[in-house]
């Protein structure tokens, strides 16, 4: 009897599932506002010594573009159309695509904890029913 009462299934909402998320963006939110401050730091850099080109007429990238490249490569899309052409651009453009795979993994990270939290209440309750 015991058995089958530890199989019963337990529902998830995503609405748990958010809230608890969004619970660990908030206690991360000290780590993600420094993350999106190196991104705009570097998205300067980029514009004044990275020397971005557009890749289709070989001119330099005017500010929306420099945006447009710094955040896709923090995405790590990377599509290809802007460029750096310095080394400082090309530095630099690493590091705004290591600044993406951080932000992205705090993100992972903060939907699985989510779930996990969510769960283990839910499990939770289940047993005080």
């Amino acid at each position: 009897m015991n058995a089958a009462k530890n199989d019963t299934v337990v529902r998830l909402h995503a609405r748990d599932i958010l809230q608890e998320m969004g619970r660990t963006l908030w206690y991360l939110r000290a780590i993600l506002i420094g993350l999106l401050a190196l991104f705009v730091l570097l998205t300067i850099g980029m514009w004044y010594f990275g020397a971005p080109v557009e890749t289709a007429n070989r001119t330099p990238s005017p500010w929306g573009e420099t945006v447009y490249f710094c955040a896709i490569t923090a995405l790590t899309i990377g599509y290809g159309d802007v460029v750096p052409t310095s080394t400082f651009g090309r530095i630099d453009a690493i590091l705004l695509g290591l600044v993406g795979l951080v932000i992205t993994g705090l993100m992972v990270a903060a939907a699985v904890r989510g779930i996990q939290e969510a769960s283990q209440r839910a499990s939770e309750q289940k047993l005080q029913e």
